[in-house]
C-alpha cells in the first residue's frame, strides 16, 4: 500500500517517472503493465494501479500507441451522419471503444465511393487500427481478405466478402411486423421498401412477401422521409388503396404519415402504419410509430468487440414496438 507521505510527483502533470517512484519499480515495468502485459502479476501490479489511482495518472494513448506500433484509432464509414440511426450505432462506437482506451473517427461517405476508397486508406497506413462499415460495401482497393480481424460490417451483410456482421434477422423482424397488421385484420398491407439492390430491400422485402404472398408490388424509396411521402402518394393512386403500409425504416414512415394526413386520411383509423428501426423520433410522431426496434447502441458495442476482442457478432434481437400507428382497420 502507498503511503500519503511517498514521493510527490514533480510539479506539473503525472509522468510514468512519477508512478515508477510510487510504486518502487522501474519505468519499463509500469509501461508493461500499464499496456496490460502479462509479465507484471501480482503484489507489482497492485502497486502500480495504487500509484495510478493516487495520482490521477492518464496514459498518453498517442504515446503508448507509438511504443506499440498501434494507433489505438477506429474509423467508421457511414453513408450519412443525418440519419439518427446510424448516430446511435456511432455512439454505441463510442462507448464501448473509449471504455477499451481506444479513439473513435467518422466519415460521412455521402455515398460517394472516391470519399469511402480514400478514407478507407487509413487502416492501411496505420493511422487506424480497425474499420467499421456502414455502407453496405467494401471500399475499392480494399482487399478484406488481407485484413482478417480488422474490419467489421455492421447492419447490412456486404455479399461476396466473408466480414464479421453485426446485424438482426431482418426477414423475420419484417415478418414479423406484417404479422402485426394481419393480426389486427389487415389484409391489403402495402410496402415502402428501401434502395432497388440493398441488402436490407431484399431481405425486408422477403419478409413482407413472406406473409401477404406476392401479388402486391413495393413502392421503392431511399429510407428518407421525403421518399416515404411520395411512394405513399403513389400507393394512394391504387385501387383498391391498401389498409396499412408496412415501412422499410421510420423515416419513411414519418414521410408516409404525413402523405396520408395531406390526402385526407386519418392514422391508423383509415390507414395503418408501421416503421423499422425505432429511431428517437418514432415516439414522437402524431401518431406515435409502430415500428421494429433494432439495438443501434448494442450493434456498436458487438462491432467494437469483434474487432478489439475477436469475439464473431451473434445476431441481436429486435422488438416490435406497438404503437398508436396501428389499429384494426376501419377504427
Amino acid at each position: 500500500m502507498i503511503s500519503p507521505k511517498s514521493i510527490e510527483p514533480a510539479a506539473g502533470r503525472t509522468r510514468m517517472e512519477d508512478i515508477a517512484r510510487l510504486a518502487g519499480v522501474s519505468v519499463s515495468t509500469v509501461s508493461r503493465a500499464l499496456a496490460g502485459s502479462p509479465r507484471v502479476t501480482g503484489d507489482t501490479k497492485e502497486r502500480i494501479e495504487a500509484a495510478v489511482r493516487q495520482t490521477g495518472y492518464v496514459v498518453n494513448q498517442v504515446a503508448q500507441g507509438l511504443r506499440l506500433q498501434r494507433s489505438r484509432q477506429l474509423l467508421v464509414l457511414l453513408p450519412t451522419i443525418a440519419n439518427p440511426f446510424f448516430a446511435e450505432v456511432v455512439q454505441g462506437i463510442e462507448e464501448a471503444a473509449g471504455a477499451a482506451g481506444y479513439g473513435v473517427l467518422v466519415g460521412s461517405t455521402e455515398g460517394d465511393p472516391a470519399r469511402e476508397a480514400v478514407l478507407a486508406r487509413q487502416l492501411l497506413t496505420g493511422v487506424v487500427d480497425g474499420l467499421v462499415l456502414l455502407t453496405g460495401r467494401i471500399p475499392t482497393g480494399l482487399d478484406v481478405g488481407a485484413l482478417a480481424g480488422q474490419v467489421v460490417a455492421v447492419s447490412e451483410t456486404i455479399e461476396g466478402a466473408d466480414l464479421p456482421t453485426v446485424s438482426i434477422d431482418n426477414t423475420a423482424a419484417a415478418l414479423d411486423a406484417v404479422n402485426h397488421l394481419i393480426a389486427l385484420g389487415h389484409r391489403r398491407i402495402a410496402h415502402i421498401a428501401g434502395p432497388p439492390r440493398n441488402v436490407l430491400t431484399a431481405q425486408r422485402i422477403a419478409g413482407w412477401r413472406a406473409a401477404v404472398g406476392g401479388e402486391i408490388a413495393p413502392v421503392f424509396g431511399d429510407f428518407t422521409m421525403t421518399s416515404g411521402e411520395a411512394a405513399m402518394a403513389s400507393l394512394l393512386a391504387r385501387s383498391p388503396r391498401p389498409t396499412a403500409v408496412f415501412c422499410a425504416n421510420d423515416e419513411m414512415a414519418i414521410g408516409a404519415i404525413k402523405a396520408a394526413r395531406d390526402a385526407g386520411l386519418r392514422v391508423p383509423e383509415d390507414l395503418a402504419v408501421i416503421g423499422f428501426d425505432d429511431i428517437s423520433f418514432a415516439a414522437f410522431t402524431y401518431p406515435p410509430l409502430t415500428t421494429i426496434r433494432q439495438p443501434r447502441r448494442s450493434f456498436g458495442a458487438a462491432a467494437v468487440a469483434a474487432l478489439l476482442d475477436g469475439h464473431p457478432p451473434p445476431n441481436l434481437a429486435y422488438t416490435l414496438i406497438t404503437r398508436a400507428s396501428t389499429a384494426r382497420p376501419g377504427l
